[in-house]
């Protein structure tokens, strides 16, 4: 994480929190079984404000104070520790290189941080995040509260820390573009890697683990999400992961995984013929989905409404039904009672950044969002058409869905996704090369 940018932040976080005291710890670490942990990952918004990456970390945020407004509780160095667990950066190292104004051992943060709470007017705190350090910022609180007969103000209160830094976090600086960039040329490369590898015959984990091959080999720690690989009528189940069954020709395989490049993601997701070609039937339902697609993307620009790109493809996806016959009516009345939600039920895109699905609120007030420069969200129409008595065996356990990562821009948008093929006859040639 580039330092610049965190000072930049931490520095935009104080100026709106005025006389307040933030407290933001990092994720703790979970346990997988036994005595073994999951692979750490620090928490999103810690990161963002800091780029310290070790576990067992709290930052606190004091706007005005003179002897350092930025602290970092963190690990002391321990040499037979780093032995068996790896390097720490130590109170020396937080300083040096991660520019807080002073480090403290994580052990004396029930000591000292009381002291750092008196006579401020409240706290900024993520309440109900991470329960376990709930109580002790609480009792942080009452021990000033004991204090108040000397004359000792304690913090009137706890707000949220979410709505001044998570709109932050919705508009992307430069250096966060560059990462995500980064997270999407990858992710494209592993697609691509999928699709020429695919053949009848192959289980669902063996394209799975072409995507982690292409992930870790580029830099990449670990996927941004469990990636899904849905061969066949297992492509209708939206989160589907178990990614254990055989890819039998004849049928489409849709891949949905993205990867993490310095804590940002991506979310592209791809449909393919396990063979060769799409059927008919199948072909029909793709050619909906990608005008679908494009529909919305023209509806991703500066000063458009966030609902905008979803109704664009809601509108395009319905005609195509109708126009197959699987759904019957007049297109608005169709919509407006939502008969379109039998095959398509979800949302058309999501914020995108340090969690693939980001911070951010979709409505301000009463009205929708409005997008702006710099905000990164997902376009991601589909269709999922499961067996039925009421539709033709040419559509039977059909999933589709087209789904890319797009920067809105000063002039419009940018695909940072662009590098996978779309089209279908795009598709057909890359899925040539399998053969």
């Amino acid at each position: 994480m580039e330092q610049d940018a965190c000072k930049e932040r931490r520095e935009r976080l104080m100026a709106l929190i005025g006389e307040a005291v933030a407290i933001m710890p990092t994720a703790p670490v979970r346990n997988r079984n036994n005595d073994v942990d999951y692979l750490f990952r620090p928490a999103s918004d810690f990161y963002y404000l800091t780029g310290f990456p070790e576990p067992e970390a709290v930052a606190v945020f004091i706007p005005g104070r003179s002897e350092g407004q930025y602290l970092l509780f963190c690990r002391e160095n321990n040499a037979e520790r780093e032995q068996w667990e790896g390097r720490r950066t130590g109170q020396e190292g937080a300083v040096a290189h991660y520019r807080a104004d002073q480090a403290f051992p994580i052990d004396r943060i029930d000591e000292i941080l009381p002291g750092l709470l008196e006579n401020r007017p409240r706290i900024y705190y993520h309440l109900g995040r991470h329960p376990e350090f709930d109580g002790r910022v609480i009792g942080w609180m009452n021990e000033v509260r004991k204090k108040n007969r000397s004359g000792v103000r304690a913090p009137g209160g706890i707000l949220d820390l979410d709505e001044p830094l998570h709109e932050m976090r919705l508009r992307k600086g430069p250096d966060e573009v560059a990462l995500m960039r980064r997270a999407g040329i990858l992710t494209a490369q592993a697609h691509v890697q999928a699709m020429r590898t695919c053949r009848p015959g192959l289980f669902e984990y063996e394209l799975e683990a072409e995507l982690l091959h292409v992930f870790r080999k580029g830099g990449s720690a670990y996927p941004a999400y469990p990636p899904i690989v849905a061969g066949g009528a297992n492509a209708c189940i939206l989160h589907y992961t178990e990614n254990a069954a055989p890819l039998r020709d004849g049928s489409l395989v849709l891949i949905d995984a993205g990867c993490e490049i310095d804590c940002y993601a991506s979310d592209i997701t791809r449909t393919f013929p396990v063979g060769r070609r799409f059927t008919p039937g199948q072909r029909a339902l793709y050619d909906i989905v990608l005008a679908a697609h494009d529909a919305a993307l023209q509806q991703i620009a500066p000063g458009r409404e966030w609902p905008a790109a979803h109704d664009a493809a809601v509108r395009i996806l319905t005609e195509g039904l109708r126009d197959l016959g699987l759904l019957k009516g007049a297109t608005d009345e169709l919509i407006h009672t939502g008969a379109y939600r039998r095959f398509y039920m979800h949302r058309t895109g999501h914020w995108l950044g340090m969690d693939v699905h980001d911070v951010g609120e979709y409505r301000v007030g009463d009205g929708p969002r409005i997008l702006e420069a710099g905000m990164v969200t997902t376009v991601e129409p589909g269709l999922y058409v499961r067996a039925a008595d009421d539709i033709p065996e040419a559509f039977h356990d059909v999933g589709i869905r087209i789904e890319d990562d797009v920067l809105v821009t000063d002039a419009g948008h940018e695909i940072l996704s662009d590098a996978v093929p779309r089209s279908a006859a795009d598709v057909e040639a890359l899925r040539a090369e399998a053969f």
